[in-house]
């Protein structure tokens, strides 16, 4: 199964964005998942849950980083690119009332970035 798959499952199921994308990286990060869902808990709704940077965009960061694969600016614009914006609000449609971007969506394309950059063709 895809990562973008699983986490989105997972973004489902109840996790926040951020902490779907984490989790679906477990086993690569060598990580107990839960401590992965204690580490995304502050990245809900936007980074603090303040409609700011998209919990899934720090998702897909935050895997690349622990997987010593820096690659922020990548993923930042391929991102941006997928989703229409990087923060929550814009992505939601807040003050707009047009959403760019479901939170479904964006958990799985961050999910696909992270997964191609840390994969060895990436």
């Amino acid at each position: 199964m895809q990562k973008s798959d699983q986490a989105s499952g997972m973004k489902r199921s109840g996790m926040n964005c951020c902490q779907a994308v984490l989790c679906a990286f477990a086993e690569e990060l060598n990580t107990d998942p839960a401590a992965l869902k204690a580490l995304g808990a502050g990245f809900g709704a936007g980074m603090g849950t303040a409609g700011a940077t998209c919990g899934a965009l720090c998702g897909a960061q935050m895997v690349c980083g622990m997987l010593g694969k820096p690659a922020s600016r990548q993923i930042y614009r391929e991102f941006e690119q997928k989703c229409g914006a990087t923060v929550c609000g814009d992505l939601k449609g807040v003050g707009t009332g047009k959403m760019l971007c479901s939170c479904d969506d964006c958990v799985r394309n961050a999910a696909e970035i992270a997964e191609k950059v840390v994969s060895p063709m990436g």
